[in-house]
């Protein structure tokens, strides 16, 4: 008989309140593909969505309140502990397999290590820059015993966003692979905050100067170590916002928004147990790990699957899914399109049954191919650095393809007007989060030292997502686009996304983004930038522009086609995979300067 995770409040003895998802030893049984059936027990929307209401303790530590517990349940036999808690596989060398018991024993000694090597105390900043290795979730988890404030950098980062970054976040450690250690040198002898720099070296190599070996301090400590008695509204994170426009912002983040916010993504959205296995293809630096990689998975005592390709490569991912039983897999939408290039008939899904698109909106054309190709339906959530999981299109949900769904239990979401009025199904207006009893769930504690943007973004009584979107009838949301990227051509306001969907449906194309283009009759125009398929280079452009044109006329309103196309090469994006919207507008409205 199959038995469903149940998600528990409870006080303990020591007046916390420890939040987990639990399952009895009963044995699960496992779901076929394309089952619609929620694994975790949420099949009742309406329900559930009236009930959930977690209240937040005053005390709360993700480490000793979930990641400590899970460790006990192992103990006791409530959790199966084969399942490990941490799977990482490299792309060469031995796999590694941590359960919680594991996980609690080693991000203990190394909490001990920082604490004593290295002079991080409680409310110390810390900066961590690693590739996918199994140490970044150690720091992570020690980071949070100490109650250290934990930014994650991407191995990414240049010279220039890394001297940004200590100059406003005034880290006094960082702890970085091998790799970028150079690049830190150059950087970091103008920060006197810095007071101690640990290096992760998988290749053994030693003696780096003014550079502590994380491994050396990491076998010489003690696993005997005292969790810092955080207060839920604490400072826990704080993560650089990977915007389109101007410097990132430090979006910070509490021990309970994220600690206790992402059960909501993990057990709703995500789908989790403690008998799942889950893999998130997001990039250390980015708030999506945290999300579908640490607090979401292990939040309902799943696993959380980690492959250590430094670069997302559509054959790599389908030999992974099909050699490793992954059941819940994620990915941005350009991963689904990039797969679908494959030879899909030669790779047999081990134990795959929920899959996720995450990062930027997916258009009905990649869900349309990916459940033709394998059988499975492609599920999208919306949410952002600010926040937990917002809406998504929920397994216990009527499907509507290219729809993000519906709010996320313990969420009231509403769109509003350019007066801040609430507005009815239908209207595209800004996509907001209402308060209730004057605070939301999962929400930021704001943008650090930047009061006035924090203001902007949340309001007596909403937080504004800067995106717009509408409900329709049935209370489904759908984007439409940002706010500064919606196209004002002849009285007439236009989403990219819209557009952008239609193209990706004409087989030419292989990525699109659109801007307003000026235009001296209708103020701007729509223009789209496209990068073909190989097969199409070689056509004529004039003959391909038409025929875009023309296709897009039938799938969107005539006034949304795209009146200037330019095909390109390659789309600019952030290092989280983010087209750059705005940096194609600039560069287009800089020529009729």
């Amino acid at each position: 008989m199959w038995v469903s995770a149940r998600c528990c409040f409870y006080a303990a003895a020591n007046r916390r309140v420890l939040v987990h998802c639990y399952a009895n030893k009963a044995k699960y049984e496992y779901r076929p593909l394309c089952s619609k059936a929620s694994r975790s027990g949420f099949d009742d929307y309406g329900s559930v969505r009236t009930s959930f209401d977690p209240v937040i303790p005053e005390k709360f530590n993700f480490a000793a309140d979930v990641i400590d517990v899970w460790a006990r349940k192992e103990k006791d036999g409530y959790r199966n502990a084969s399942n490990p808690a941490l799977w990482f596989v490299p792309e060469i060398g031995q796999e590694v397999k941590w359960n919680f018991q594991t996980l609690e024993y080693e991000s203990k000694r190394v909490a001990n290590a920082l604490q004593e090597q290295c002079r991080i105390n409680r409310g110390d900043n810390v900066i961590v820059m690693l590739p996918k290795l199994p140490e970044f979730w150690l720091v992570n988890i020690a980071a949070i015993r100490i109650g250290a404030v934990l930014s994650p950098g991407s191995m990414m980062l240049t010279k220039k966003d890394l001297a940004h970054r200590l100059s406003v976040f005034s880290p006094s450690c960082i702890i970085a692979h091998e790799s970028v250690v150079d690049l830190i040198d150059e950087v970091s002898a103008s920060f006197p905050t810095l007071k101690s720099k640990v290096i992760v070296a998988p290749s053994k190599a030693r003696g780096k100067k003014d550079w502590i070996d994380f491994h050396q301090i990491q076998n010489a400590a003690s696993d005997n170590h005292k969790c810092a008695d955080t207060r839920s509204d604490e400072s826990m994170a704080v993560f650089f916002t990977s915007g389109t426009t101007g410097q990132p912002k430090m979006a910070e983040h509490s021990h309970s928004s994220y600690g206790i916010g992402h059960l909501v993504t993990g057990k709703f959205f995500l789908d989790l147990t403690p008998e799942t296995v889950m893999w998130s293809l997001s990039d250390t630096g980015w708030a999506k790990t945290a999300y579908s990689g640490i607090f979401g998975p292990w939040a309902c005592g799943s696993c959380a699957f980690v492959h250590g390709m430094p670069r997302f490569n559509a054959r790599t991912t389908l030999q992974v899914l099909s050699k490793f039983p992954v059941d819940t897999f994620c990915s941005a939408p350009m991963g689904y399109r990039s797969m679908l290039q494959e030879d899909l008939a030669n790779h047999n899904f081990l134990k795959l049954s929920h899959c996720i698109s995450a990062a930027e909106p997916l258009c009905p054309e990649i869900i349309d191919a990916w459940k033709a190709a394998t059988g499975l339906q492609l599920y999208d959530g919306y949410g952002q650095t600010e926040t937990v999981l917002i809406i998504g299109m929920f397994k216990c949900l009527e499907y509507k393809a290219g729809s993000m769904g519906k709010p996320a239990p313990g969420m009231d979401v509403v769109i509003l007007d350019k007066n801040q009025n609430e507005v009815g199904p239908g209207i595209n207006g800004e996509i907001a989060l209402k308060k209730r009893n004057g605070s939301i769930l999962g929400a930021f504690k704001g943008y650090r030292n930047e009061p006035e943007k924090t203001n902007k973004k949340v309001t007596d009584k909403y937080l504004l997502t800067g995106d717009v979107g509408y409900y329709d009838k049935d209370g489904y949301y759908w984007f439409v686009g940002r706010n500064d990227d919606i196209i004002n051509s002849a009285g007439y306001r236009i989403g990219p996304f819209e557009v952008e969907s239609a193209l990706l449906e004409h087989p030419a194309v292989l990525e699109v983004a659109v801007i307003s283009s000026p235009d001296a009759s209708r103020g701007e125009v729509v223009k789209a930038f496209i990068v073909l398929k190989d097969a199409y280079l070689d056509k004529p452009e004039t003959i391909l522009i038409k025929q875009l044109q023309e296709h897009a006329k039938k799938i969107t309103a005539p006034y949304k086609y795209p009146r200037k196309i330019e095909f390109v090469t390659e789309l600019p994006k952030t290092t989280s995979g983010k087209i750059k919207r705005n940096e194609l507008k600039q560069r287009e409205w800089q020529k009729c300067k």
